[in-house]
């Protein structure tokens, strides 16, 4: 019989947990401290719980650590790890340096199931949903977690698809009794799935990043079936009736598609849709995927595109692509993963 985790469990959980094994209920935030605090990775390290009590939590229950199996690293630094999940998966976390920041793009879904054109692992199809621990355990594990200044939610999946579990994952990373982490420096994004992105601005102080790529209702369906249901002009709507505050910060996320969504009528249309709205836009190079009709614009199309946009007062600002040589686009290294697992002679 497999162990339930305790990593990735709040602390009402735990006590829940310390209950049912008869242990005093302070013992729930011990576990808590040795879990989050001391980063632990063995029942036996919890040297000021009783031999009594950590023999009653390693029979039922397992700490729900995992090591990386495998990391690809960048010329420019970037490095992709491959985390395998309890479904006998795999997903993945970008480690990104840059000068005095340091980022970790972190899954929240193994596949996904919005199916945009021009993302891998909509081609995977979803999968299974990661749990709280799942997700934090990608901090965790990183071998460079001491350096960490930044963590964005735009790894594998859609958060706001798996809403309750990435709550409490940010509850983890920023509550006193977790990580503590200022939540100015988490970062969630979403292609826009309205009653999510509303409880998620309610209940959490991270950034908000929403997946535009077109601000055209038919253009951006067939990028984005998503568009289908939460078309971004409601979303964007919606953001106009939150008071954000002049600390938190929400973006859009727009890839460049070569004679898709480059042109001066997309620079037009983009700043009617945001205007009023504080927020930034980022755009993004196209890094190639198999089997794909789209191919990025050209860097001087991208920086004109850029140049207008700050013309009509919109901040904008170019990303920098990072990772080229390792499957630098989101899924490609799991991917690869999944089908050598299918096929041994890959």
């Amino acid at each position: 019989m497999e162990k339930t985790p305790l990593f990735g469990k709040l602390p009402d959980e735990l006590k829940s947990i310390v209950s049912d094994l008869g242990l005093k209920p302070f013992t729930a935030g011990q576990i808590s401290e040795w879990l989050y605090k001391k980063q632990v990775g063995s029942f036996d390290l919890m040297t000021n719980l009783s031999l009594k009590s950590r023999q009653l939590l390693q029979d039922s229950y397992s700490i729900g650590v995992t090591e990386h199996t495998k990391v690809e690293t960048s010329a420019d630094g970037t490095k992709k790890y491959l985390y395998p999940t309890s479904q006998h998966r795999f997903i993945e976390a970008a480690y990104i340096p840059d000068d005095e920041r340091a980022t970790l793009c972190v899954s929240s879904q193994v596949g996904c199931k919005m199916g945009c054109l021009f993302c891998m692992t909509g081609k995977q199809g979803f999968q299974s949903q990661l749990t709280a621990g799942e997700i934090v355990n990608q901090i965790r594990s990183l071998p460079e977690r001491d350096k960490l200044t930044n963590i964005v939610y735009m790894g594998m999946g859609e958060p706001f698809d798996n809403l309750e579990q990435v709550m409490k994952s940010l509850r983890i990373l920023t509550e006193d009794w977790g990580y503590a982490m200022s939540p100015r420096r988490i970062t969630v994004s979403t292609i826009g799935i309205i009653p999510a992105m509303k409880h998620f601005l309610e209940h959490s102080e991270c950034h908000l990043a929403v997946s535009m790529h077109s601000p055209f209702h038919e253009e951006r369906k067939k990028l984005m079936p998503i568009e289908n249901v939460y078309p971004i002009a409601e979303v964007i709507e919606t953001l106009r009736s939150f008071d954000m505050g002049k600390q938190r910060r929400i973006s859009f996320e727009y890839i460049m598609f070569r004679g898709i969504n480059d042109s001066p009528r997309h620079v037009k249309e983009i700043a009617r849709l945001l205007s009023g709205l504080r927020s930034r836009i980022n755009l993004i190079r196209f890094h190639p995927i198999p089997d794909t009709p789209l191919e990025s614009s050209d860097e001087e199309v991208i920086q004109e595109f850029r140049e207008s946009l700050v013309k009509k007062g919109i901040r904008t600002t170019v990303r920098a692509s990072r990772g080229q040589d390792i499957f630098a686009a989101c899924g490609l290294l799991s991917t690869r993963e999944l089908v050598k697992m299918q096929s041994p002679d890959f």
